[in-house]
């Protein structure tokens, strides 16, 4: 059973940075790709950014510059380092297993940023 758990959201001031972590079990994080998504309230859910089995990584043009997604496959762990967070980053962060069969997510984690 593939489990994905997400943490490290919180509140933080406009410009000021934060790491969320998704640790998965029953699954390896190197040999599927992963990716972060975020919902604001009142919006959809939106893919923040990605990286493949080979390590491509690719972001969404709002968070590029700021945001780098990355993993390690000994924790079996991704992670999404956020940097020069704005308020419009407020939102819940979701992890995601893009699986061959299906896809699977994480419970969320709140990221506030005030301005």
């Amino acid at each position: 059973q593939v489990q994905l758990v997400e943490s490290g959201g919180g509140l933080v001031q406009a410009g000021g940075s934060l790491r969320l972590s998704c640790a998965a079990s029953g699954s390896s994080v190197s040999i599927n790709a992963m990716g972060w998504y975020r919902q604001a309230p009142g919006k959809q859910r939106e893919l923040v950014a990605s990286i493949s089995s080979g390590g491509t990584r690719s972001y969404a043009g709002a968070v590029k510059g700021r945001f780098t997604i990355s993993r390690d496959n000994a924790k079996n762990t991704v992670y999404l380092q956020m940097n020069s967070l704005k308020p419009e980053d407020t939102a819940v962060y979701y992890c995601k297993q893009f699986g061959r069969v299906n896809d699977y997510w994480g419970q969320g984690t709140q990221v506030t940023v005030s301005s």
